[in-house]
């Protein structure tokens, strides 16, 4: 199958959505929520185009370079984002992010 050779990258492309989604949710329940707005909207954006690049590699996509180049995109963004905020969910959201940026970089 085509998708086994993005294995690590579908490994990734997870861990990085399971994380946004959970500091999405975290950071719902902090104390200053307007103050998170743009860490919850980058962490919503991109762990829906992880989702979908997993899946559209999964379809056997012929375009995986070019949505692994706009999830690096975004995900980066979203590492950047998360750095910037101190609780743990930010930094380990900002980890993966970082991570998956790097592998997406190496395929698109």
């Amino acid at each position: 199958m085509a998708h086994e050779k993005y294995q690590e990258l579908l490994n990734t492309l997870h861990d990085c959505m399971v994380q946004c989604n959970h500091c999405y949710d975290a950071c719902l329940n902090e104390d200053d929520v307007k103050m998170m707005a743009p860490c919850i909207r980058l962490d919503r954006e991109c762990a829906d185009i992880c989702g979908y690049l997993a899946q559209a590699i999964t379809h056997g996509t012929p375009y995986v370079a070019e949505l692994a180049s706009v999830c690096a995109k975004i995900c980066e963004d979203c590492g950047n984002e998360c750095k910037k905020h101190e609780q743990e969910h930010c930094q380990k959201c900002a980890d993966i992010c970082m991570k998956c940026a790097d592998a997406c970089r190496k395929v698109a």
